[in-house]
């Protein structure tokens, strides 16, 4: 049978991983989409090598990983040959022509698809001017210590954790790590049944709607506020009681009629604002008056570096009236989908059984990879960088928007990730977005954090995935748009 000739291998520039895992992919690309066959010869590690101008190395230890994956065979000086039991994709008979008779968004009701969210382009890393919200950043990022702990939840001794089907348990390492490390700084004691593991504060807050909202039932929402709450109130059923807020976070007007109060008191989103403790007492005693839950989302407690943080709503809570809603996504990275809901046992069996029914429990290797994370201190030592990190950008951002003669609307007290901003009368930020990426900047218009609509004029931007030296000409580009 021919040999496969080494023009049939390629490197592309836009690949990613090495280049070992390269030509790994490629042969066995080729064996599953049945263009290399059963017993053709490869080409020889160094013709391969050659044509695709890598040593010879590389070559050889990708053949030898294809060997012992059964896509190849060696047949010592004859070579490497394609295996005669090599994985073969199935083949299946071409089906009829595919047509889309059913209209499902019509039969939906696009009730999902249609919600407002904050946009950003897929590719906002490849933006020199990226002033959006919540992405990690790799230079900042314990790459190693994280590697170390996610191969350590790989070894012998994890096996249960990893493989293990928890059924509607979560990682009991992870959970104790939580209730070590985590909640005592928000000043909240917890036992194991008051807390339950979520993939992410958006999966903790869509439990929280389905279990304590629906038709006839109604929840006030910050206004502007998190697009994804209102998107959940929405979506269940629920009445969506849109409160304005002020430069100290949601004020405590009566409440009356409200069955579930969401807030984020440590960070206001989008404005930055910092809920007092008087408000949060007023706020408590709101709720046990006129018989209301309260949904406390503490997103971004951490990043708290100009003042010491506010003790949580969760911490003032005397009769089991607040659900608390925390993640790892804006401490760690936002692809871990990791955050958890803390309340009274009742509520979080219920949360629990509800998240049975939906995906029994997170995965437990990124559980015990976290939890490890957690316990060796690295999660520690990630968030003091973030903090000075922040600090620098934070106040080099503020030096840079004084300069070019920009307007705050909204900045917090306490530190954060952002800005929140307002253009000048008449700029419909949305436009002048879509106008900025040509300049190489992101910015967040604001409208699609009011509820039915607000003013146009509002944008956020975020200093947290932004080196600190392209700040100053970011904000300058800004100002001659506006200008």
């Amino acid at each position: 049978m021919a040999t496969i000739p080494p023009e049939a291998f390629y490197l592309s520039p836009d690949a990613t991983g090495t280049l070992q895992q390269q030509i790994r992919g490629m042969v066995a690309q080729g064996v599953l989409a049945g263009r290399f066959r059963p017993g053709q010869r490869m080409p020889s590690s160094r013709g391969l090598a050659a044509h695709l101008g890598v040593s010879r190395i590389t070559v050889t230890l990708a053949y030898g990983d294809l060997v012992a994956s059964d896509y190849l065979t060696s047949s010592g000086r004859s070579g490497y040959f394609v295996s005669e039991t090599a994985p073969l994709a199935p083949e299946l008979p071409e089906g009829p022509p595919r047509a889309e008779a059913v209209d499902f968004r019509a039969l939906t009701g696009g009730r999902f698809s249609g919600t407002a969210r904050v946009e950003r382009p897929e590719d906002w890393d490849r933006y020199p001017y990226p002033f959006i919200y919540g992405q990690a950043d790799p230079t900042l990022f314990d790459h190693q210590n994280w590697r170390q702990c996610a191969l350590r939840a790989l070894g012998k001794r994890d096996f249960a954790a990893l493989t293990s089907d928890y059924y509607d348990r979560d990682d009991p390492l992870l959970v104790q790590e939580l209730i070590r490390t985590i909640l005592p700084r928000r000043g909240i004691a917890a036992r194991e049944d008051e807390v339950l593991l979520t993939l992410g504060a958006q999966n903790a807050l869509w439990m929280v709607a389905t279990l304590l909202l629906g038709p006839g039932r109604r929840a006030v929402v910050e206004n502007p506020g998190y697009p994804g709450w209102r998107a959940v109130v929405t979506a269940v059923g629920a009445e969506v009681m849109a409160v304005d807020v002020d430069a100290l976070g949601l004020p405590v007007p009566p409440l009356a009629g409200a069955d579930v109060v969401f807030v984020t008191p440590s960070h206001q989103c989008p404005t930055n604002a910092t809920m007092p403790v008087e408000r949060r007492v007023a706020l408590l005693e709101a709720a046990e008056r006129e018989g209301f839950i309260i949904v406390e989302d503490d997103y971004e407690f951490e990043m708290s570096f100009l003042h010491p943080v506010a003790p949580a709503l969760k911490s003032l809570d005397r009769d089991g009236r607040v659900i608390y809603a925390g993640s790892f996504s804006k401490s760690v990275f936002p692809g871990l989908r990791l955050g958890y809901l803390v309340g009274p046992p009742g509520f979080i069996a219920e949360a629990r059984a509800l998240r049975g029914l939906m995906l029994k429990h997170p995965p437990g290797h990124i559980q015990r990879t976290m939890a490890y994370f957690l316990g060796l201190g690295h999660y520690d030592a990630l968030v003091n960088r973030m903090k000075g990190a922040f600090r620098r950008r934070r106040q080099a951002m503020a030096e840079a928007i004084a300069a070019e003669g920009l307007e705050v609307a909204g900045q917090g007290g306490f530190g954060g990730s952002s800005f929140w901003m307002r253009a000048p009368e008449g700029v419909d930020t949305e436009t002048l977005a879509l106008a900025l990426r040509a300049e190489g900047v992101l910015i967040e218009p604001g409208r699609a954090f009011f509820a039915g609509g607000g003013p146009g004029n509002l944008y956020r931007l975020a200093y947290s995935s932004i080196p600190l030296p392209r700040v100053a000409e970011g904000v300058a580009r800004i100002a001659r748009a506006l200008g």
